[in-house]
């Protein structure tokens, strides 16, 4: 009889364990889904907090359109630097010279080619003028 005891009272054991640790996961699943409602949460509020920031950039960037308008007429002071490119071209051609003592015949030809079509660029400057 003692024997049967024993039994009855380990496989009653056995069961209320299975039962506690049903109960556990059972927990650990309604925190979990609690967690994913959290983030679900934040994320919308984070959705939402970055729309209204797009439609206040928005606003801010119909106001910096109308501060482009200003800056194309800085573009006419563009015209004055090209001025000084042409002093610069000038200056690239003297060292160009000194090059060609070194190398004779492989860019005299390849330079010649660019002198005409330079030459037709500074015709065409003059008649604007």
């Amino acid at each position: 009889m003692k024997n049967k005891g024993e039994m009855f009272s380990f496989g009653f054991d056995v069961r209320e364990r299975e039962r506690e640790r049903e109960r556990e996961r059972e927990r650990e699943r309604r925190e979990r889904e609690r967690e994913r409602e959290r983030e679900e949460r934040e994320r919308e509020r984070e959705r939402e907090r970055e729309r209204r920031e797009k439609r206040r950039r928005r606003r801010r960037r119909r106001r910096r359109r109308r501060r482009r308008r200003r800056r194309r007429r800085r573009r006419r002071r563009r015209r004055r630097r090209r001025r000084r490119r042409r002093r610069r071209r000038r200056r690239r051609r003297r060292r160009r010279r000194r090059r060609r003592r070194r190398r004779r015949r492989r860019r005299r030809r390849r330079r010649r080619r660019r002198r005409r079509r330079r030459r037709r660029r500074r015709r065409r400057r003059r008649r604007n003028k």
